[in-house]
Parts: structure tokens; sequence; C-alpha cells
């Protein structure tokens, strides 16, 4: 990610130029899957408005981003609802994914495909992740994210099931369409084999 990209993260955070502070209604929607403890990985997690949901539900949570205003707001966010979470900057085009194992990994509309052969080796056993993005046809109703930043129709779970030979994941739960919040996008859980 250039210098440019990272003002630009940092210049729409600080005028609050996102969506919601409140988590993904998909994900809350996942709440019988998800455990409610052990450490959880966000990855671009901007303000961090899924990491404190999955704080509140008692997972140690790591928010990665590029950007330093983002992850003050998470912060900042975090400690008003009495969770902790902590936040890594890392710009992620270059940047290796934390650490893990994580028992759950979060990736909401951030698309960099060399990640999905990081994944499996960040989840612990038994590990799930969680991904959703926007497709091309995503662009048939809305001017944004442009189309270098959409994955194609069907494209998540060959993503998934292409990393089969770097200790590859089994898809739980996956659905593609016009979803909720108005965006044509491809959802995915996908789980790390136990053992």
């Amino acid at each position: 990610m250039s210098q440019a990209d990272r003002e630009k993260w940092d210049a729409r955070w600080r005028a609050r130029d996102y969506e919601s502070v409140e988590p993904s209604a998909w994900l809350t929607s996942l709440g019988d899957l998800l455990p409610t403890r052990g450490p959880a990985l966000d990855v671009a997690g901007g303000a961090g408005r899924n990491s404190i949901w999955l704080a509140r539900r008692g997972l140690d949570v790591v928010c990665v981003d590029v950007s330093e205003v983002g992850l003050s707001l998470a912060q900042a966010a975090a400690e008003a609802a009495g969770v902790r979470i902590e936040t890594v900057r890392a710009d992620l085009d270059g940047d290796p994914l934390p650490a893990g194992p994580f028992d759950v990994v979060l990736s909401f509309h951030f698309l960099r495909r060399e990640l999905f052969a990081a994944f499996p080796g960040v989840l612990a056993s038994g590990g799930l992740l969680v991904y959703a993005q926007p497709t091309k046809r995503n662009l048939e109703r809305h001017a944004r994210p442009p189309a270098g930043f959409l994955i194609e129709e069907g494209e998540l779970p060959s993503l998934v099931v292409g990393i089969g030979g770097l200790g590859g994941l089994e898809i739980v739960r996956y659905e593609e369409g016009w979803l909720d919040e108005g965006r044509h996008e491809a959802r995915m859980v996908a789980r790390k084999p136990s053992g």
C-alpha cells in the first residue's frame, strides 16, 4: 500500500467517513458458530467495530490495520465499551499477518488474495476464518469499492479450496448475492481441520 493510500485511510477515519460503528449484522448472526473465548484476529479492522463485538463476547482480539487513526479510534471505542483489544499497525500488502494461532480470523472488505495462503498458518486447529467481500456484480448498484477491490462471482470458494496443499480449510457456510446492507457480497465461514 502506498503512502498515499495510508493517508487516504487516515483522512477517511479522521473525517468519520465510514458506514457504521455497529458490528456487521452478518457477523453477529454467526454467534452460535463462534467461540466465546480464545484469541481472535480482525484483519484490516479499521475503527474496530467487529473487534469490539468479539471482545465483548470474551475473545482476546488483535485488530490489525494500516491506519494509525483507525486504530486509535478502535482503541478509544474499546475503552468506552469497557473491553480490551490489542491494535497492530501493519501494511498487509507487504507485512505478514500477526503470528497466531487464532481461534477466529475475520476479514471484512479487504482483498489481498495472497492472504488466503497465510490464513491456515495463523489459524489454530479447528479455528474459523470469517470472510466477506463484495463481488464485481456490486458495481451494478454501487460505484465503490472499485473493480480492483472486488472478487469475481463464485471466486471465494476457489480461494479457500485452492490452498488445500497449505493446510487448507473446510467450508462451513457460504452465501453470495444481494445481501443485507445492499451489497452484492460473497461471505464464507471456513474451518481449519482439527489435528
